[in-house]
């Protein structure tokens, strides 16, 4: 089935969410790889362009997720958590979105402070709007780098609570997203 249903997550919702997830691990594993290559690396100028333009993918597959996530009905959460369970997984993926784009939009920020556009994968560019405030380039470095661990950290949990949720509480939360 392509939508939700109150028992489990549609095609549609199960994709985007481990396409991203996948995503932002590779995305993160080539931001840390990249921030130390050098001047004379092959890779110096290729590595951004490549981060650079899954990242603005990302963040337009992002915003469909959240249009799709808002506009699906959403699985029920089991009946053995309590309310505040149900409201503490609500707000953690509330956060988790709000990271991701706060993340896109540092790394939007970065690249763009000297008003050079992002050639996403040489299809399309995104113009860059120059600089929006003093020391951009340094202060959206600073807030992107932090964001992706702190994302990192938070999707860690994240896959922590659904191990626990089938393994320990034996219910099916894993299992409607596979």
């Amino acid at each position: 089935m392509l939508t939700n249903s109150p028992q489990r997550y549609g095609i549609i919702a199960r994709l985007l969410h481990w396409s991203v997830a996948i995503t932002i691990v590779g995305l993160f594993a080539l931001g840390l790889w990249m921030v130390e290559l050098t001047y004379y690396d092959d890779w110096y100028t290729l590595a951004p362009h490549y981060h650079n333009s899954i990242g603005i993918l990302l963040g337009l597959v992002m915003l469909f997720r959240v249009s799709w996530r808002c506009y699906t009905i959403q699985p029920q959460m089991p009946e053995t958590l309590s309310n505040k369970e149900k409201q503490a997984a609500h707000g953690l993926h509330l956060f988790l979105y709000a990271v991701i784009f706060i993340i896109i939009i540092t790394g939007y920020l970065i690249p763009t402070a000297d008003n050079r556009s992002i050639d996403v994968f040489n299809w399309f560019s995104l113009p860059g709007l120059g600089s929006l405030f003093e020391h951009q380039e340094d202060i959206a470095g600073n807030v992107h780098f932090w964001s992706a661990w702190g994302l990192i950290l938070l999707a860690a949990l994240h896959a922590l609570a659904a191990l626990k949720h089938h393994f320990i509480d034996k219910d099916n939360t894993l299992k409607k997203m596979l």
